[in-house]
């Protein structure tokens, strides 16, 4: 049973990068969330982010869902100073955080294990970094990731050393 909650809680980091999608009963939430959630991309375009997507139709997106298989890069002086300029608009979740110690040994555990089933350029991720950033897989570059067969298959395979920590919402 963890094992398909897994792959798909992986399959959400690759393709709709984490994103949630808002529960019966709390549409005006939703609703406000979404239009808080464009209003941020708005921003964050009209400061300088070219390229920044619109959130899809639950409002709700992270960081690793905008910067999965973008150009757009986080450590540039444009993205730091549109953040800054539009942090009051900033969907709640969307910078994440770093992960705790124990987390961080199962991310590192996930990537050898990613490596050692074919994704052989697959990078340890830093503490606040997503735990797959296809931006920092060469191999993958210019392929469509949601449906690469190497990746899926790895994903299958180590889904499970990270999926507490997908579930828990840190990606």
């Amino acid at each position: 049973m963890l094992r398909p909650l897994a792959a798909l809680a992986l399959a959400a980091l690759i393709g709709a990068g984490c994103s949630k999608t808002s529960t019966a009963g709390a549409g005006d939430n939703a609703a406000a969330n979404h239009d808080k959630a464009v209003k941020f991309a708005a921003c964050m375009r009209d400061n300088g982010v070219k390229g920044f997507p619109d959130p899809d139709a639950s409002g709700t997106f992270t960081v690793d869902g905008v910067l999965n298989g973008s150009s757009l890069n986080p450590d540039s002086a444009e993205w730091k100073k549109a953040l800054d300029a539009c942090k009051d608009l900033q969907p709640a979740g969307f910078t994440g955080g770093k992960r705790t110690a124990e987390q961080q040994a199962q991310v590192l555990k996930f990537a050898a294990c990613m490596r050692d089933n074919g994704v052989r350029d697959f990078p340890d991720p830093g503490p606040a970094d997503p735990i797959i950033d296809t931006n920092r897989i060469p191999s993958l570059a210019g392929k469509d990731v949601r449906s690469d067969p190497v990746l899926r298959a790895a994903q299958d395979k180590c889904g499970d050393l990270v999926a507490g920590i997908v579930q828990k919402g840190r990606p």
